[in-house]
């Protein structure tokens, strides 16, 4: 691989006629950073595309090539890209339905439109992997005639498509009113009975650990439960059985459901395994009561996905956010805090609820002004990065915090030059302070190079305009792939060594 050439062909400030030359010398990886560039004129997509199919596919899906400007027996892939995009060609459908590629049949029967003459074609594919593709996508009608198919994972695939009608879903659970099946992965493969080695040392093997057959499909007939009590369409009434399933995977499936009623929740809050009661925890249909108890639940990732139920009260996330590791993001509940909420938990004794109010970037001047001068260090790292906080208070955290907040207040965005200087060059060195440094808008060339000392923070400091041109220019040869990508790639790249650089 070119690195040089891969960063110039994202270059920004790369010139129309550079850009003309460095595409007729494309390679594949070349050319799929040329199709990212939004200054492509039409007839450069054009002709980047006959380089590259890869390239092509992702013109396509950009909207920079229309069916003119493809040849679907030449340019398959583009072809079912733009099939994939609701373009309306009925011939093409029909050409990829009968094609001896069964990678472009299955790539077709993920289209969406398709005329009623390629769907039939399709169903009745002699490849299951094509009618699994059909059936994972298809309309409500479609999907009705596929639940009956004598192939169960074809069956599977109609349960997890999201257009299927609840009834066929509620017949697939229970399989009330469907022939049976009659094969099955595994016993395409297999002489039943028969159960998959999960340390099978078949290395061309694909069939799951596990998997089974003794005629009755067991393994893909679970495999359909599953699919279908994961799919939001399934009637309740058609799920709720399953709180108590012997299969932990079911018991699963069902715990993330929004329409769960309150008797099949508490059964599911009580089970024995951690992970059904934290997809339960974060589920917006527990109550209040429910929340309370998952809230003491000993388990830390229990505890830490109920901090992100949008329904979870502010005195119990408080709790939560001191005994969990709830991440830095804006938790839902937070983000909906109305402005007196907002203005109680800021004001609380508890540095938890402040912390966590303290991560909202929309708060009013006066509440992150306080926050700014909070006393705990987590708080005063939690508002640092909010946006008009002057410089003033961006060194007043600095001095009485230190390398606590020292890496949050780089990240704000308007952090000033003079101070991005001297935060890059704080003592003792924070490593993310480089970072943060490295990719802000306000960075200049002497914060940069103190930047380049890390490993982390060089490539992205690489491509930073403010960087020297003299520096960029060498970095061109530098040890790190990242950093000459990044090199080529900086808008500030004297022209003339681009000129230099591409053939």
């Amino acid at each position: 691989m070119n690195h040089v050439l891969c960063g110039l062909a994202a270059n920004a400030a790369l010139p129309s006629e550079l850009l003309d030359r460095l595409i007729a010398v494309a390679d594949a990886d070349i050319a799929a950073d040329l199709a990212r560039r939004a200054d492509l004129s039409p007839a450069q997509a054009v002709a980047l595309a006959s380089r590259d199919e890869d390239s092509a596919v992702g013109l396509v899906h950009a909207g920079r090539l229309t069916a003119a400007d493809i040849d679907p027996v030449a340019q398959p892939q583009a072809a079912l890209a733009l099939l994939d995009e609701a373009v309306h060609s009925p011939e093409w459908a029909r050409l990829f339905a009968t094609d001896q590629d069964v990678e472009r049949r299955e790539k077709l029967a993920t289209c969406p439109g398709l005329p009623s003459d390629a769907v039939e074609t399709l169903a009745e594919d002699p490849d299951v992997r094509v009618v699994v593709e059909l059936a994972s996508w298809t309309t409500p009608d479609v999907a009705a005639r596929l639940a009956t198919h004598p192939h169960a994972e074809v069956r599977r695939a109609v349960a997890a498509n999201e257009a299927t009608h609840p009834a066929v879903l509620a017949a697939l659970i229970t399989g009330e009113g469907l022939p049976p099946a009659q094969r099955c992965l595994v016993c395409d493969r297999e002489e039943t009975p028969f159960v998959h080695d999960p340390q099978c040392p078949r290395p061309d093997c694909d069939l799951l650990p596990g998997a089974s057959c003794d005629g009755s499909h067991e393994s893909t007939t679970h495999n359909i439960r599953q699919a279908a009590l994961r799919n939001p369409a399934t009637p309740t009434e058609a799920v709720v059985g399953f709180a108590d399933h012997p299969s932990m995977l079911l018991r699963w499936a069902l715990a993330a459901r929004p329409d769960l009623p309150p008797e099949a929740c508490e059964r599911l809050a009580v089970d024995p395994v951690a992970g059904v009661r934290a997809d339960l925890a974060e589920n917006p249909a527990i109550g209040e009561a429910l929340i309370h108890v998952l809230a003491g639940d000993r388990d830390h990732a229990v505890r830490r996905r109920l901090a992100h139920n949008p329904r979870v009260p502010l005195d119990v996330l408080t709790r939560l956010a001191g005994t969990a590791k709830i991440g830095a993001a804006v938790l839902p509940r937070i983000a909906a805090a109305s402005p007196g909420e907002v203005e109680e938990l800021a004001q609380s004794p508890n540095p938890a609820a402040r912390m966590l109010v303290a991560r909202r970037r929309d708060l009013p001047a006066g509440i992150r002004d306080a926050l700014a001068t909070d006393p705990d260090a987590k708080v005063v790292r939690s508002v640092a990065a909010h946006p008009g906080l002057s410089e003033t208070q961006l060194r007043a955290m600095v001095e009485r915090h230190g390398a606590q907040v020292v890496a949050e207040a780089a990240a704000n965005p308007e952090a000033p030059p003079a101070l991005l200087e001297d935060l890059a060059r704080h003592e003792p060195p924070v490593r993310k302070v480089f970072r943060e440094v490295a990719r802000h808008r306000n960075a200049t060339a002497a914060a940069l190079l103190a930047c380049m000392a890390d490993e982390r923070a060089r490539p992205v400091a690489a491509g930073h305009p403010a960087l020297p041109p003299q520096v960029i220019v060498e970095l061109l040869t530098d040890d790190d792939w990242q950093v000459v990508e990044a090199a080529a790639a900086n808008p500030s790249l004297p022209l003339a060594v681009m000129s230099d650089l591409v053939p």
